[in-house]
């Protein structure tokens, strides 16, 4: 049954590489030229009705927005390159950028990978279904598309109820980054997809809030020592427990060049970013306080703090995004906190960064070190 609707753009043929223009009313999109109508969004209910609904639109090459246990993802048939065209566009993700593709366990990315070496089938055993993506190198089969010309592709089994039933009830493995525009914040419920992409998807599928909050951990095994590509759900002292020492990209922590080719999605742009100007901010409370009421007697300005220090940044404006030690809190909260960043009216907001490097704070950082462009004040 559908909750409610609202307009979006269908792409009726498209060849890849592409562009995407939007009009200035925002009611015309052309893609190389093609001209795409506007038509309805449908709000599902994750029953038997709802799970059908999604399927068949899945299945007839259309993009669905489905819950996950992380964020919120934008699937196609990943073995459709003109479905998966529809993702870029949608987004209006860069091209170079690679998918996720989503499958039901291990047995399905067999069908499209030229191996699952035993570092692989361990991980897959010990953290599958969840929130880790695994590289390997792809059959022919999965598009160039999919992984943005990379020979290899990014791998995940969800273990959210309602995305689970969508792929057995379609049968498809299904491309799925997060339900957003690109560049910004992540979707962690319904709402938040239909704030980005009402009017240009034909269906949500409201499968209720995500239960972690951030992306998939995503690790390679393409060559060498296994290595973390982002950050995310399981850490890497759990990943090592499985399969020994584990790298961690450079790119995780530092800004990239523009020509760098991302192994994974997360990697090279600037993402999860509200349209206010972010910078994070680190040091001992009362050095930020003094730091920021210094600031805010220069500029209109705000603070996205945690939950236990809002009262202290009074009467700055303030955002709070989980408790400073509970790491799980911050992460179910952080991308509703940036989302709410613009409502709070000022000119720059600066947010509290965990100080852990480590378990799920590592992915906290990562995605707020891409969301204020690597731009941090570390005070004493």
């Amino acid at each position: 049954m559908a909750l409610g609707s609202a307009s979006f753009f269908i792409i009726t043929s498209l060849i890849w590489p592409f562009r995407l223009t939007v009009n200035a009313a925002g009611c015309v999109v052309v893609v190389a030229g093609i001209t795409i109508a506007k038509v309805e969004t449908e709000l599902l209910e994750p029953n038997a009705t709802g799970i059908a609904r999604a399927a068949a639109l899945l299945r007839a090459g259309e993009v669905v927005a489905l819950p996950t246990e992380t964020v919120y993802g934008l699937a196609a048939n990943a073995l459709d390159a003109q479905a998966v065209a529809r993702i870029y566009t949608t987004k209006g993700r860069p091209a170079d950028n690679p998918l996720i593709v989503h499958v039901t366990g291990s047995e399905q990315a067999a069908e499209l990978v030229t191996e699952i070496p035993p570092a692989a089938e361990a991980l897959m055993a010990a953290f599958w279904p969840g929130p880790l993506t695994i590289v390997l190198p792809k059959r022919d089969l999965v598009p160039a598309i999919t992984t943005a010309t990379r020979p290899d592709v990014a791998l995940r089994a969800p273990a959210h109820p309602a995305f689970q039933e969508v792929l057995a009830a379609s049968g498809l493995v299904l491309a799925a980054p997060s339900a957003n525009v690109a560049g910004r914040p992540s979707p962690t419920s319904a709402e938040h997809v239909m704030t980005d992409l009402a009017g240009r998807i034909p269906a949500v599928l409201d499968g209720g809030e995500a239960s972690i909050g951030v992306e998939s951990t995503v690790i390679t095994l393409t060559s060498g020592e296994p290595r973390v590509l982002r950050p995310g759900g399981i850490s890497v002292a759990q990943l090592s427990d499985v399969v020994g020492p584990v790298t961690i990209d450079d790119a995780v922590l530092a800004p990239v060049a523009a020509d760098f080719l991302p192994g994974a999605p997360g990697m090279k742009y600037r993402h999860y970013s509200p349209r206010t100007p972010l910078i994070a901010i680190s040091g001992p409370l009362r050095a930020q306080i003094d730091f920021l009421t210094q600031e805010a007697a220069t500029r209109a300005m705000g603070i996205m703090s945690f939950d236990d220090d809002a009262a202290a940044f009074a009467p700055l404006p303030t955002i709070s995004y989980g408790r400073r030690d509970d790491a799980d809190s911050q992460a179910r909260q952080l991308y509703t906190a940036l989302r709410a960043v613009d409502d709070l009216g000022v000119d720059l907001v600066y947010v509290q960064i965990p100080g852990q490097n480590s378990g799920i704070s590592a992915a906290i950082r990562n995605r707020l070190l891409k969301a204020t462009g690597h731009q941090i004040i570390s005070l004493n």
